[in-house]
């Protein structure tokens, strides 16, 4: 089986409501974005898919780049080569570009559980068939709305609820008491501060939600912080997350594993190079008995990328629904739903299992490359 071509289609997502998830990233308004669906082919007939871009990123500048830097290197190339295809990759992008690498990767993925018949965590040895989802807030106004929104999912029976807070250490921890309080004490809710506090207000928070008995504590300081996520560390026994935003592949966990500066690794598809990419990762954690929880995948694809993945990993806990649904949820007509006990469920169709809206994608087509 060869690759016999590659091209990506580009379409406008129109109307996405205005979204905010850090103290310094938001929309401006009701907006569009351009999406790029990437194709595979091979002379067996087979195609595989990937999404570019998402609610918050353009694949404009994606999507050409796909075609222009690696069409030549893929087109006559085992699709099966996937991990010679990834390190081909990597080399070329030198850890630049890791969404269209995760995207190729994706789509070789994909290609292969087609090839094979069967869906992509079978293909990686599944460790499970369904996982417990957790809601992910976006940054609301107050914080009863928060304690609100937290309420609506535990009684829902989704397994958590997890903080995206203003980023200001006061504000927050009266967001987290309110959430705390209308939830009781023994459900689990998480605050991820999004990298937006200091040493000291890091530790003021920190001390205040483990004292309020929170599940983990997610990115408090800058993303490169090495030495204060590692004294972070050492003076607070809530469980830390880091290492959403390292983007340079397997390799740049390698320090904050030696310097023991974060309890969990963090990965998606998206941000870390594929599938083939976390993967690596994953083991890499799994040696030192540490868990690797995935992040959301930026677009409906890239999730159910990670779905398949999480049903494959035994150090995983949860999978994370990133809220608004209208602002997450495109491309797909079988997007990932949580059931009425809270858990999603393994795809059992051949590769991802997507049933992408082509309809859709031709209608607002812009470009095709």
């Amino acid at each position: 089986m060869k690759i016999t071509d590659v091209s990506v289609t580009l379409w406008e997502w129109q109307d996405i409501p205005p979204t905010r998830y850090t103290k310094t990233v938001a929309s401006s308004g009701t907006r569009s974005t351009q999406m790029g669906l990437l194709r595979i082919r091979t002379d067996d007939g087979i195609e595989g898919h990937g999404f570019l871009g998402s609610a918050m990123g353009s694949a404009r500048y994606d999507a050409p780049y796909v075609v222009d830097a690696f069409k030549k290197m893929l087109v006559g190339q085992d699709p099966l080569n996937r991990e010679h295809i990834w390190q081909s990759l990597m080399r070329r992008t030198r850890s630049h570009r890791m969404p269209v690498v995760g995207a190729i990767d994706v789509a070789l993925w994909d290609l292969a559980g087609k090839a094979a018949g069967m869906p992509i965590h079978k293909l990686m040895g599944s460790f499970r068939d369904k996982i417990p989802a957790y809601a992910s807030s976006a940054v609301l106004d107050r914080p009863e709305d928060y304690a609100e929104e937290a309420v609506k999912f535990k009684e829902a029976n989704w397994a958590a609820y997890k903080i995206h807070p203003h980023g200001i250490a006061a504000d927050d921890i009266r967001i987290c008491e309110a959430v705390r309080k209308a939830v009781g004490d023994d459900y689990k809710i998480m605050l991820d501060s999004t990298w937006s506090y200091d040493y000291p207000d890091a530790i003021r928070v920190g001390v205040a939600i483990q004292e309020m008995g929170f599940y983990w504590y997610e990115d408090p300081l800058a993303d490169d912080d090495l030495y204060g996520y590692t004294k972070l560390k050492q003076h607070l026994h809530i469980p830390i997350m880091a290492t959403e935003m390292p983007t340079a592949g397997p390799t740049s966990y390698a320090p904050w594993v030696m310097q023991q500066a974060t309890d969990y690794l963090r990965g998606d598809v998206y941000l870390k190079g594929g599938i083939t990419s976390c993967m690596k990762t994953a083991h890499l954690a799994e040696g030192f008995r540490m868990n690797y929880e995935i992040h959301h995948g930026s677009n409906s694809l890239n999730n159910l990328a990670n779905l398949h993945m999480i049903m494959s990993l035994p150090n995983t806990q949860f999978f994370e629904v990133l809220l608004p649904s209208e602002v997450q949820k495109h491309g797909l007509l079988n997007d990932i739903v949580p059931d009425s006990e809270g858990y999603v469920h393994a795809y059992n169709e051949p590769g991802l299992g997507a049933h992408i809206d082509f309809e859709m994608i031709e209608r607002n087509k812009i470009a095709e490359f």
